[in-house]
């Protein structure tokens, strides 16, 4: 009975963040919280339909095509092995288009 009580109430467990996750397969989110330091900061350089353009702060330019909709200049992470983009506390599915050095 207690594991059926903890299995049930670890989503609300603070170890794990309640993260809105919009066209997120599950396998993608596996990939994302199994991965933690693939993650990777930017800046949004440009937005045109469904491609975003981020300017990472490692040096890269990445072109996604996702459903995330930030302002330019609002910061982003990218999971480039998951597939995903996290703005703010959102996950959105990002197919990445192409990536080029500065």
């Amino acid at each position: 009975m207690r594991a059926a009580h903890l299995a049930q109430n670890h989503r609300w467990s603070p170890a794990v963040p309640d993260r809105t996750r919009t066209d997120v397969l599950a396998i993608q989110a596996i990939v994302a919280n199994a991965s933690p330091s693939a993650w990777r900061d930017g800046l949004v350089v440009s937005r045109h339909r469904d491609e975003l353009t981020v300017a990472l702060l490692d040096g890269q330019l990445v072109a996604l095509s996702t459903l995330a909709a930030p302002e330019v200049g609002e910061p982003v992470a990218v999971h480039p092995v998951a597939g995903v983009v996290a703005l703010g506390g959102a996950w959105f599915s990002a197919l990445a288009r192409d990536e080029t050095s500065r």
